[in-house]
């Protein structure tokens, strides 16, 4: 897997699985575009990847049209081409059926849906020129229910859709299908359990999160949770030529955990 002369935007890429897969990524010879909303975390990342690449950091809310389309645009003008789209950024909501509110659910699907289909429409064209593709960081919660995360849980299974299947006049596409004659692939990743803040920043407590984590190591067949750096690889995988006929997919990264019932 080389990315040598590739251009990668990634989403998110202050913390979590979008640091490991920005930082894999570089080690693998790819030029970078770091979107977040953290300017200090993204240095970090930056600091971390690969000192012959030095990215682009992009500070941006995707909630934000204007905002989404402007750092498309610089890294277009940056580096001249953009060869894949990582979207990764996200929101966890924890809440249930009895205790959201209207704004929970606008928040996860603004973040981690609308955001998406926006930023996606806007690099599909650059992506047609170069024979790029689309990697869409979902969930296990897309294939399999969670308790008390319901919006979050709608929002990665509407992600799974999207990457799926797209709505055009008069007809419903495929993305995959879609983009495939162009020779654009579009897959999507599905972890589970990863060792990251993300729960704590959608509202968990420390030792609830300590609990959660220790509680994965039943819920998950292979005994444990993951580690970013596992589904960043799997994300380069398929971003890469070695994944050059695979279109449409949706890969559990997840310790066997999509395999058993809810």
């Amino acid at each position: 897997m080389k990315f040598a002369g590739k251009v990668i935007l990634i989403t998110g890429a202050s913390a979590g699985i979008g640091a490991a897969t920005a930082i894999h990524f570089s080690q693998l010879g790819a030029s970078l575009a770091l979107a977040g909303r953290n300017q200090e975390n993204l240095n970090k990342v930056a600091s971390a990847c690969n000192s012959n690449s030095t990215p682009l950091i992009l500070l941006a809310e995707l909630t934000n049209e204007n905002e989404t389309k402007e750092l498309l645009d610089k890294t277009l003008a940056h580096f001249g081409r953009l060869d894949v789209l990582i979207n990764n950024a996200a929101v966890d909501v924890l809440v249930s059926i009895e205790t959201t509110t209207l704004e929970d659910f606008d928040r996860a699907m603004d973040v981690n849906v609308r955001s998406v289909y926006h930023l996606t429409k806007l690099a599909v064209p650059h992506l047609i020129k170069t024979k790029g593709n689309i990697v869409n960081i979902s969930s296990i919660t897309g294939l399999r229910a969670f308790a008390g995360a319901l919006p979050y849980c709608m929002s990665k299974a509407a992600l799974d859709h999207f990457t799926r299947y797209i709505i055009s006049f008069l007809k419903t596409l495929c993305t995959a299908l879609h983009l495939a004659s162009k020779q654009v692939r579009v897959n999507g990743v599905n972890p589970g359990v990863i060792v990251t803040n993300f729960q704590i920043n959608g509202g968990m407590t420390k030792e609830d999160y300590k609990t959660f984590i220790k509680y994965a190591e039943k819920t998950h067949p292979l005994g444990r949770p993951g580690q970013p750096e596992e589904v960043a690889k799997v994300i380069a995988f398929l971003a890469s030529d070695d994944a050059s006929f695979i279109t449409g997919a949706s890969v559990p990264v997840d310790g066997g955990k999509h395999a058993l019932c809810p």
